[in-house]
């Protein structure tokens, strides 16, 4: 029996091959018979390109129709997905490709040849932001019937890529119970059905775009009306024809401060799902006073896809994640003993389902450190329960900054700052900031007599780091704070520039 999640979001659109699937604002559009017709193309291509089940095909091109129709042909063909920031730059892709160590690349045209220089064994193909290049040529050539490799539960579907505050990025591997499960319970958790049109505005490299977003509504047979990018003329231009918006507080805060959002704009609007960030109450408030709509936010990680939400039906707290999902175990435990923590109380947020992962790729010293003995996954973030049941995110063990519903890890950005000659160290930290919920900034000490300045950091960085990566500020000081054992107070770097993007947009003061 094939168990992979594309045979379980094609039981989900069965029927419906006729209806509309995709449009773009080029006025482009495919049926759900178009995806099964092009992804099984994307399928043949990549086995006759060598591709056997397991192995792993990256993919590092801008949001496009065939972008989606590779995604699913992977699938198929029982390969395993790992999707890649469009930020990163060489030097960041080096490190993927040697560690997963690919069959298939596929990247913009332009980085054909160098990346052919790093992953010299891969078969590397094209596609850039119209879907045009070798791979859709190659899928054009490969068109016809495709009969899926069947896939077990617990078979690898995607790996993506994540990390704490020290080390490399890890790879979490994600199976296809994972994406299958999750898909399914955010579809009848939010009632997601085939009448259904979701304005997609989030990019497909991680799992809010592709999995939540995407997975979910193929399972349910509706439409997606697929935007390049976040601009607020396309949001406002597809708003009225959609049902269903999801998207990171940055979006409904930019939304909030153009005079074009209003209650006629998102009359034909029955949900606006926010996460990947937090969504601060002010936000939720102003939202909902200005459209009539209670922002529904949930929370849920790379390693786990989803994990909790905010009820469809019943009251939306703001400053909460919900309530567990359907299958999804959550509890409170001391961080230092382990032991389960009563409501109210602050400890670790750890988490047992199908959802979560099977741990992380050639490393499994790491998977063990994560995963609790009965199974539960220690997820890193703090959190409570309130009376009534509902989650909330007070913080984070680490010194993860999530800066536009993107992951920022400071050691490594601490890293390339201080191989800068003129730097003695720095102290990366995120602060709040009313449009990306928080901000990257760089407390930097100088060596004596250096000229470096800020203009010269971010020059440097500009091609070592992804743009979001890169701090927002760069502050100098004569020395860090650092405790008695010698470690870097960054509490008190937080405290202390906590107000330096206080100027809220007037939608939110």
């Amino acid at each position: 029996m094939d168990e992979s999640v594309f045979a379980t979001l094609r039981r989900g659109f069965a029927g419906r091959e006729e209806a509309r699937f995709l449009e773009t604002p080029d006025g482009r559009s495919w049926t759900y018979g178009d995806l099964l017709a092009r992804s099984a193309a994307y399928a043949r291509m990549l086995v006759g390109s060598g591709l056997s089940p397991g192995d792993r095909v990256a993919v590092q091109v801008e949001k496009s129709a065939e972008n989606l129709f590779l995604y699913f042909g992977c699938l198929r063909a029982g390969g395993v997905y790992l999707p890649l920031n469009t930020a990163y730059t060489l030097s960041e892709l080096e490190y993927f490709l040697s560690d997963a160590e690919p069959r298939i690349v596929v990247v913009a045209p332009e980085r054909v040849a160098e990346v052919k220089r790093l992953a010299p064994r891969a078969v590397v193909l094209a596609l850039d932001a119209r879907g045009r290049g070798s791979a859709a040529e190659a899928a054009d050539a490969a068109a016809g019937p495709f009969s899926d490799i069947p896939r077990g539960a617990d078979d690898l579907a995607a790996i993506l890529y994540t990390s704490g505050t020290t080390g490399r990025a890890k790879g979490a591997m994600l199976t296809h119970r994972n994406l299958a499960s999750n898909a399914m319970v955010l579809k009848d958790y939010w009632r997601i059905t085939a009448e259904d049109v979701l304005l997609h505005a989030l990019p497909v490299y991680h799992v809010h775009g592709l999995f939540t977003a995407t997975n979910t509504l193929v399972a349910a047979g509706g439409a997606i009306i697929f935007l390049p990018r976040f601009d607020l003329d396309l949001v406002f231009r597809f708003l009225p024809r959609a049902t269903v918006m999801m998207g990171v507080p940055t979006y409904y805060t930019r939304m909030l401060a153009d005079p074009r959002l209003g209650r006629e704009t998102v009359a034909k609007v029955r949900l606006f799902i926010s996460g990947s960030a937090p969504l601060l109450p002010e936000t939720h408030r102003a939202f909902l006073e200005r459209t009539g709509h209670a922002i529904l936010e949930r929370y849920g990680m790379t390693e786990t896809g989803m994990n909790a939400s905010n009820p469809y039906e019943g009251e939306r707290r703001a400053g909460t994640v919900g309530f567990p999902l359907p299958g999804v175990e959550i509890r409170i435990t001391d961080p230092e003993t382990g032991r389960v923590l009563p409501a109210g109380e602050i400890g670790m947020i750890e988490v047992r389902g199908p959802n979560v992962f099977k741990g992380y790729w050639k490393n499994p010293e790491k998977t063990k450190a994560e995963f609790r003995e009965d199974g539960f996954f220690v997820t890193g973030d703090l959190g409570r329960f309130d009376e009534k049941g509902y989650l909330s995110i007070v913080g984070r063990a680490k010194d993860l900054v999530i800066s536009g519903g993107l992951n920022v890890y400071p050691k490594e950005v601490e890293e390339a700052i201080d191989a800068l000659p003129g730097v003695v160290e720095s102290a990366v930290v995120g602060v709040p900031h009313p449009d990306f919920g928080e901000a990257v900034i760089a407390c930097v000490v100088r060596a004596k007599g250096a000229a470096i300045d800020e203009a010269a950091i971010q020059k440097a960085l500009a091609d070592k780091l992804a743009a979001f990566k890169r701090p927002k500020r760069v502050i100098f000081l004569d020395e860090l704070p650092r405790n008695a054992m010698g470690k870097v107070q960054k509490n008190l770097l937080r405290e202390r520039f906590a107000d330096l993007f206080a100027a809220a947009p007037a939608a939110l003061r």
